[in-house]
């Protein structure tokens, strides 16, 4: 079973980093004009976030953590740990 999303998060999935926020921050992202499941893509259309994703950049309470996150790996490494 499939979930229909396509499409990485990041350009390097596999290695665990901070990246995820920053491509989350950094980019523009728009809803993907597509037969499948809402979702959003980047500028490039490489790149893609679901919903839940676009809602650490439209909950005020979340973005503040993403900011954080794309801002220091470190930080996000000691809080993905706890």
């Amino acid at each position: 079973i499939r979930s229909g999303y396509s499409g990485p998060w990041t350009r390097s999935p596999t290695t665990f980093s901070n990246v995820f926020f920053k491509e989350l921050l950094e980019n523009t992202w728009t809803l993907k004009k597509w037969e499948g499941p809402d979702q959003f893509e980047d500028p490039t259309g490489d790149l893609m976030m679901l919903p839940t994703d676009m809602a650490l950049l439209w909950d005020k309470e979340f973005r503040k953590y993403a900011v954080e996150f794309a801002k220091d790996e470190e930080v996000f490494f000691k809080t993905f740990a706890k």
